[in-house]
């Protein structure tokens, strides 16, 4: 197996993406990682392996950029030298943490849709308190949607919750503003009757509120929606562990208290970090293209790589290919 990664994409490249790397490498005997980017500037990080190669790139995809624009223009950037080895079959599936918008045109017009899908959708796996997380989208690959895409993201979404998260029978919400089926605009009144027939376990509609309490495995809505829910739901944990940290260092008692609960503040900090679970995968893709967060540190390089390999061996794509090309035929 060999995974294709973004040696330059992210606020800390390329120091933290080749640790996560070795990392990973150490971790897994089986891999290979085919590591693109400015080989100078990299080479301080790498330690020789055998399962490591480097190519050297030219070009790099800023934060600044264009997407499509820079991915049809630089050519020898190395996010999407990346994708072209997934393209060519050199490499079975890729990570960045770089330029969002760039890797989804990268993953779209140079590692192909799936034919049957009409809208590759961004997933990642958000937290719950329970610590099982869930699988939500479109997290913004598609500001705006219709019912059968929705439906789409719905049937995706649930075959990847079931190889690589372990779930039997993943349950699917659609996020609307009211559980009764009438609630909502127009775009969630038309997609109700259609998830309610197709091949997933749908449970109707859940709010917004509910969404880290595991109302459902996987929850669908559209890119513009799920994408301030995301933004929300980090902000929202970013402010309370300022609050939370404010209490803390109020007094010379309260500091005493820090000291004794550090571990678990630690605990309840990584529970709430969505890093933790991998990268957000863009569902609909020929091969696996897995979205770092772009502050990942080599942990989170780490566990997008380990989400990745178990895509591939799962066959995430293969799965939703034969389910696109099965649906079509009927």
């Amino acid at each position: 197996m060999k995974i294709a990664v973004d040696g330059m994409g992210g606020d800390h490249a390329p120091k933290e993406i080749v640790e996560g790397v070795q990392r990973a490498l150490q971790e897994f005997p089986e891999l290979e990682v085919v590591l693109f980017g400015r080989e100078e500037e990299m080479k301080p990080y790498i330690e020789n392996h055998e399962r490591l190669s480097v190519i050297d790139c030219a070009e790099v995809i800023e934060a600044e950029d264009d997407p499509v624009r820079s991915v049809r223009r630089k050519k020898d950037a190395s996010m999407v030298r990346m994708a072209q080895a997934v393209k060519d079959g050199e490499a079975d599936g890729c990570v960045s943490a770089g330029n969002t918008g760039a890797l989804m045109a990268a993953g779209l017009f140079v590692v192909g849709r799936i034919e049957g899908v009409d809208r590759p959708a961004l997933a990642p796996t958000l937290p719950t308190v329970d610590g099982k997380g869930f699988v939500m989208l479109d997290l913004g690959a598609n500001a705006e949607a219709r019912p059968e895409h929705l439906v789409q993201y719905a049937v995706m979404a649930g075959i990847y919750a079931e190889k690589v998260r372990g779930i039997a029978n993943p349950t699917v919400g659609l996020l609307n503003i009211g559980t009764e089926e009438k609630k909502g605009n127009e775009l969630t009144k038309a997609a109700y009757p259609l998830l309610k027939e197709a091949p997933v376990n749908f449970i109707g509609n859940v709010e917004s509120r509910e969404l880290l309490n595991g109302a459902a495995d996987v929850v669908v809505t559209d890119g513009f929606t799920g994408n301030i829910v995301l933004k929300t739901i980090e902000g929202t944990a970013m402010s309370l562990f300022s609050m939370i940290k404010d209490v803390f260092t109020s007094s010379a008692k309260t500091k005493l208290s820090a000291l004794l609960v550090r571990n678990e503040l630690s605990g309840l900090k990584s529970m709430l970090d969505y890093s933790e679970y991998g990268g957000a995968a863009l569902f609909g893709l020929n091969a696996p293209v897995i979205k770092a967060h772009g502050s990942s540190d080599a942990n989170a390089v780490f566990n997008a790589i380990r989400q990745t390999r178990t895509m591939i061996e799962s066959d995430v794509a293969g799965t939703i290919r034969q389910t696109m090309k099965g649906a079509a035929d009927q």
